[in-house]
């Protein structure tokens, strides 16, 4: 579940603000706490790009580093197994994409 962007105690405090300064600064207080909240939101959608990147260059760097391994990987195979090493190594490689996909 998602943190709330505010606290209760900083909307109570909103409030009281609004009830002490009457209703002539009543605007500012509410833009005040808006823009907050607005701040918050801006915040935690930086925080899931960042989170998100992070998640995909690691996918990428899993997938990369399979594939590299599996050219040698698959040399070896096709010497010493033939067609059912090399279709092993196609699996391993398939399944790490998966795997690092489902982790996404």
């Amino acid at each position: 579940m998602a943190k709330p962007t505010v606290d209760r105690e900083e909307i109570e405090a909103a409030i009281e603000a609004r009830k002490e300064l009457g209703a002539e600064l009543e605007p500012a207080v509410i833009d005040s706490f808006v823009e907050r909240i607005e701040k918050s939101i801006v915040k935690r959608d930086e925080q899931r790009e960042k989170a998100l990147k992070r998640r995909r260059d690691h996918q990428k760097e899993m997938v990369l580093g399979a594939m590299a391994l599996s050219i040698p990987l698959m040399a070896i195979a096709a010497i010493f197994t033939g067609l059912a090493g090399v279709i092993a190594v196609c699996v391993a490689i398939a399944v790490v994409a998966i795997v690092s996909a489902r982790q996404s």
